[in-house]
């Protein structure tokens, strides 16, 4: 699966027809990428960023303000996880139009959809991690809504046990955000790019 990730990434041959620019030239691509500059830029903040209700507000001031480069790293490990979102959202959309969720390929449809969902709580967890306000209550407008659906109260007390913000749903929200989903994204990742390759079916040259 290794071996057949980094193929993909590094072909040896490619049909001159396929480098033309369209309009969903490489949306998949581009997502990976956008993915590797928010891994570079999340391991950077890691080395400044406190992960308590006391701490946490003041780690990204000192960042933004006595760290040279720190507003510009916070600035694009944001607006990437913006850009990483809407590649995946306007992927999706480009399968679905396609038809390609189609057999042979609709497992690795559903590894797809997989990781848009993964995406959508990574960016979600992220957001409460600066504890500032706007952070807080959209947090907290999020737990409220995801109280409100069927199941939701279990997922609410698992993710904010003691009420948002506080000691450990901040750490619980960190470590989902800085460990958990970034490896599930990454491994479905490998193999999403492996099901690409064994199924052949968009680029026969593989």
């Amino acid at each position: 699966m290794i071996d057949d990730f980094f193929r993909h990434l590094f072909p040896r041959v490619v049909l001159e027809r396929n480098l033309r620019l369209t309009y969903t030239f490489c949306l998949g691509g581009l997502a990976f990428t956008a993915s590797l500059f928010l891994l570079a830029s999340g391991v950077l903040l890691l080395f400044y960023y406190q992960p308590t209700p006391e701490r946490a507000f003041t780690s990204i001031l000192f960042l933004e303000s006595a760290v040279w480069g720190g507003a510009y790293l916070r600035s694009l490990h944001r607006l990437t996880s913006h850009c990483f979102l809407l590649l995946i959202v306007l992927h999706t959309l480009r399968v679905i139009l396609t038809g390609a969720y189609r057999r042979p390929r609709h497992l690795n449809w559903v590894i797809g959809c997989a990781l848009l969902v993964l995406a959508v709580c990574a960016a979600y967890t992220g957001y409460l991690l600066p504890m500032d306000q706007l952070a807080y209550w959209a947090t907290q407008t999020g737990m409220t809504l995801i109280s409100s659906l069927p199941g939701g109260a279990v997922i609410h007390d698992l993710l904010v046990p003691d009420g948002v913000g506080l000691s450990l749903s901040l750490l619980r929200f960190y470590a989902l955000h800085a460990v958990l989903l970034p490896g599930a994204i990454f491994s479905l990742s490998l193999l999403h790019f492996y099901r690409v390759r064994k199924n052949r079916g968009v680029l026969p040259y593989l």
